[in-house]
């Protein structure tokens, strides 16, 4: 999941005009006579004309590549897959308010461009400012207990002895998306003096919308009444604080700020900037302590400011307990009562029993056997990936193939799970893909809508960018050089797996909104990823420095460092490319006759990319035994320091770790047993007597090839470059790890084999119970050990690895816990 890399410049057209002038059959015709008045007069309209026609060319070239560049960046003509305020509070009032800023611990936005947002910062005194989730600030465990995805959450964050738990619900009524609260419980592990903790709760402004405090005694910041475009009127009231169970109230000091913020990105750097030590928590008959106070300080120096930021800071001693609620003015004459105290305990506690029971009844873990463990693991990795759904909104940063200057694109919106709230909160094209399988068995209507927000963003190529930055939140998450995403770089067609799932239930005005859609991607993806030969499929956007790295990475695949051809060139054969297509293809003729439309084109595409014998003659390796990629490939690489010559009068450089080559390469199969050999097994293409079946379910069963307590791992360990780095700092990601994604294609798959009449199927259906227990088995364990679902788990002991929290496809396991494929 990281950026792409330099494309290839150029510009073929440009030369033509010369290389006419260089024919000499054309010269001998141009040369004038000796001498000749006339011929001087030839040879200088003769060399007009060349000027001409270099600057015609020249001009045509630059033409091309403005139309280029205009097509990048221009939504495509079809109608929008999301209708035009569909996502209001009048036609959505269920998810138009959520938490949908996955980025930070706590806060809440609308589904609206420049949103007033709202959040929760922390600062245990002595520590460090909590606001955004990161992977390495200490926090040891966080995550969503429950979260429907609609009207409640409940989250329970560990930090350094402190234990918050954060809980919302959502009260419907009035024009503007109805009323909400808050309720925030802190209290400390183990016993001894509490210190200080304060609580920041922030409401701000990002470009429209207005702010103004209400103060309580000139110093405690009571509500914060508001207008905002979308909102209406608005009151935030930031309740005193009680003790633990709500008895009692508790004693605290207080701290307001107000001031201009020059973008949400940077609000942890303007309350880290306003803090001051200066403030005094002076309780009755207590000593005196002093603690960091904010106070107001106009602002970031040297930054305009574009929205505003009130903040009401809490300082107390835990236990205690904290309650925020947000009134729509509109929804005055529907309200039975403020949202708080015992009303507020009671709606948390419908609304957890609503959510058990909903959770029972769609994956049927209780009738199966789980026990109560297994059940509360389960519904925390649903709820953190519903609470890790966000609402984003700005422009990509693009490139085209053929111009080297950036360009921003249009400006969009998106509504997208995000795979990680520390590590990559943002969508990503293919991870979504896989959300949707599991959100849409929970909430169809939910992952419809974010399907159709995917679909919006496709430009007039039929071209979606496979990385989501949008506003300066998410850009700020980003290291600068992943931000460009570039034009011919394409990810697996997801998506179309989540439709599959989708579609027997959608509305028909839905499908047909996402038709032409979802058919111009595929075009595109048939265009630009296009093999050297026909039904061949070839993943662009590799690696442009190939001496760098031991094996070139193909971050278009999803599979980043998988072995690929070790040299690459226009000849690869990309064999997963080929089975996503293939699913495609067969996806969209299903659909096509759904709608009544002309599904013989995707029908004839996917017999042909499903025949086994064809699929045989492009990828079978013999002398593998197994299905593989093809290209210009050495099995003899190896990275070696290597210290380069010093200039004359310089020290001498650091050494290098480049790429050795031992043997010249030659077009071949890859040898690289792992998730990509698999993938017509993946996708179901192989017939279910297919004699290539057996040697995948040996390679799969086989502890010296895939097999592991813990799942199947992402390359064989007796491949070439099983566990090797890449480069220097570039540890192994697919080259031996355990990934839920792939283990969860491979048991839809073997399910599916188990079921179908055929020589293989007791053998699959013995695989496929044997791996479903170890892979539910070790993410659970580890889940019970850390607190986390992971990116993905180490094959030699099943220990999560990478980022965590990490409830995008590692979410998937509840789908396996439920068999549910």
């Amino acid at each position: 999941m990281a950026g792409e890399r330099r494309r290839r410049g150029g510009d073929g057209p440009r030369e033509r005009p010369r290389e006419r002038l260089r024919d000499p059959k054309l010269r001998q015709q141009q040369k004038p006579p000796r001498g000749s008045g006339r011929g001087r007069t030839a040879v200088a309209l003769t060399a007009a004309a060349a000027a001409l026609v270099l600057g015609l060319a020249a001009a045509a070239a630059e033409w091309k590549r403005w139309s280029e560049t205009s097509r990048l960046v221009t939504p495509h003509p079809a109608p929008p897959a999301v209708p035009p305020g569909s996502t209001g509070p009048l036609a959505s009032p269920t998810y138009f308010w959520g938490t949908y800023r996955p980025h930070v611990y706590f806060g809440m936005k609308t589904r609206s461009p420049r949103a007033v947002v709202t959040g929760l910062m922390w600062l245990q005194h002595g520590g460090n400012l909590r606001h955004t989730s990161e992977q390495n600030d200490g926090v040891s465990r966080y995550g969503w207990l429950m979260h429907d995805g609609e009207n409640f959450g409940v989250q329970e964050i560990r930090d350094e002895g402190l234990v918050l738990r954060t809980e919302f619900v959502k009260q419907p009524g009035g024009d503007h998306g109805g009323d909400w609260s808050w309720r925030v419980t802190a209290k400390m592990e183990g016993k001894g003096p509490a210190p200080l903790l304060s609580l920041f709760f922030y409401v701000a402004t990002d470009g429209q919308g207005t702010l103004r405090p209400v103060l309580e005694n000139g110093t405690r910041l009571a509500a914060v009444a508001g207008t905002a475009e979308e909102l209406g009127d608005f009151t935030l009231t930031f309740l005193p604080p009680t003790g633990e169970g709500g008895e009692g109230t508790k004693y605290a000091s207080y701290n307001f700020l107000a001031a201009g913020v020059p973008g949400l990105h940077r609000l942890t750097d303007l309350v880290r900037h306003s803090l001051r030590e200066s403030s005094v928590f002076s309780p009755p008959g207590r000593p005196r302590r002093r603690f960091f106070g904010v106070s107001s300080t106009g602002g970031l120096p040297g930054e305009v400011p574009r929205g505003q930021l009130l903040l009401h800071q809490v300082t107390l001693e835990p236990p205690a307990v904290l309650e925020v609620t947000l009134e729509s003015g509109s929804a005055a004459g529907t309200r039975r009562g403020r949202l708080a105290g015992p009303a507020l305990s009671a709606a948390l506690a419908r609304h957890a029993a609503a959510f058990e029971q909903r959770f029972e009844d769609t994956f049927r873990l209780g009738a199966r056997g789980a026990s109560l463990p297994q059940r509360r693991f389960a519904q925390a990795a649903l709820s953190e990936m519903l609470g890790g759904i966000g609402f984003f909104h700005g422009r990509s940063l693009l490139r085209s193939e053929r111009r080297e200057e950036p360009v921003p694109g249009a400006e969009s919106v998106l509504f997208t799970a995000v795979p990680s709230r520390c590590c990559f909160p943002r969508g990503f094209l293919w991870d979504e893909g896989f959300h949707l399988l599991l959100l849409g068995r929970w909430d169809p209507a939910l992952a419809r809508d974010i399907l159709a927000h995917w679909l919006d963003l496709l430009n007039a190529d039929g071209w979606i960018p496979r990385e989501q930055i949008l506003g300066d939140e998410a850009r700020a998450r980003v290291p600068p050089e992943f931000v460009l995403q570039h034009s011919e770089t394409a990810n697996p067609p997801t998506l179309l797996l989540a439709l599959e799932r989708l579609l027997p239930d959608a509305p028909l005005p839905y499908l047909r909104r996402l038709f032409p859609r979802l058919r111009a991607w595929f075009e595109w993806l048939n265009r630009t990823q296009a093999g050297p030969e026909p039904f061949t499929f070839r993943w662009r956007g590799r690696d442009a420095d190939p001496e760098r790295f031991l094996n070139p990475k193909t971050l278009s695949s999803g599979l980043d460092d998988y072995p690929r051809a070790s040299h690459p060139s226009a000849q690869e054969r990309h064999l997963d490319l080929r089975c996503w297509m293939a699913l495609g293809a067969r996806v969209l003729a299903v659909l096509a006759e759904h709608l009544g439309e002309s599904a013989a084109p995707y029908r004839d595409m996917a017999a042909a990319l499903s025949d086994n014998d064809l699929l045989d003659r492009l990828h079978w390796a013999p002398e593998l035994g197994t299905f593989a990629d093809f290209g210009n490939h050495s099995a003899a690489v190896a990275l070696r320091w290597h210290r380069p010559s010093p200039a004359p009068g310089r020290p001498p450089p650091a050494p290098q770790l480049r790429r050795d080559v031992r043997e010249a390469p030659r077009p071949r199969f890859v040898g690289a047993l792992g998730y990509v050999s698999l993938f017509p097994l993946l996708l179901q293409l192989l017939r279910a007597d297919s004699p290539r079946l057996p040697a995948l379910l040996g390679s799969m069963r086989s502890e010296k090839q895939l097999w592991t307590p813990f799942g199947l791992r992402s390359l064989a360990r007796d491949s070439p470059l099983y566990l090797r780095r890449n480069t220097e700092h570039d540890p192994p990601y697919w080259r031996g790890s355990v990934w839920v994604n792939i283990n969860f294609l491979a048991l839809r798959a073997l399910h599916g084999y188990a079921r179908a009449a055929g020589p293989h199927r007791e053998r699959a259906a013995e695989l496929y119970r044997e791996l479903r227990h170890n892979l539910v088995a070790n993410v659970f364990r580890q889940y019970e050990a850390t607190g986390f679902l992971w990116e993905h788990y180490r094959d030699s002991d099943g220990t999560g690895q990478g980022c965590h929290p990490f409830a995008g496809w590692s979410a998937l396991v509840v789908l396996a816990m439920a068999e549910d494929y």
